[in-house]
């Protein structure tokens, strides 16, 4: 029975992608948090976040292995680096992803009874679990991308006379060079 009630969260989510990804695009955009997204067509950001609502069944399921969400969100990361974006505010805005999602949950209704309740957290853990490896690989990614910059440069990272770090992995090489 739970399991049903999952599901149907699920689909609610999914039934209100577009309106979930709306809700977002104008929050991304407006938080200071999140500077960089006003620089990019909200059409191109809507698709984005459009497309992990509308696929949340499948990124929560249990068949998702951890190396699907890995590839997708490693090559995220890499590509938000390249992009120009820091990387508090890609998790800002993942963050922000989950946030809207469970604002939908709670505003439709859905936990009226303990076995509702029950559903609701077990598909709370399961999207917590699945964002959580996101945010992680999305750093990965953005620190493969750094590192990959630093040594197209061929100095492995960049002195701190030429810019400032543009990452936490620039910051904590940065770090280690100097304490060493």
């Amino acid at each position: 029975m739970a399991e049903v009630i999952s599901k149907r969260l699920v689909e609610l989510i999914e039934r209100n992608a577009d309106r979930l990804a709306k809700a977002w695009l104008a929050d991304v955009k407006q938080r200071p948090e999140t500077r960089t997204y006003r620089n990019y067509p909200d059409d191109v950001l809507h698709r984005r976040v459009y497309e992990v609502y509308l696929n949340l069944g499948k990124w929560i399921s249990r068949e998702t292995s951890v190396e699907e969400i890995a590839s997708v969100y490693t090559a995220l990361g890499c590509q938000r680096y390249r992009e120009g974006f820091a990387p508090s505010e890609v998790l800002e805005a993942l963050i922000l992803t989950r946030r809207h999602l469970w604002l939908l949950v709670l505003r439709e209704g859905f936990l009226e009874t303990a076995l509702d309740l029950q559903a609701a957290l077990d598909l709370n853990a399961r999207a917590v679990l699945f964002f959580d490896r996101a945010m992680y690989y999305t750093a990965v990614g953005f620190e493969r991308a750094a590192a990959e910059h630093g040594a197209e440069k061929g100095a492995g990272r960049p002195a701190a006379a030429e810019q400032p770090p543009r990452s936490w992995f620039d910051w904590l090489q940065r770090g280690r060079s100097t304490s060493d």
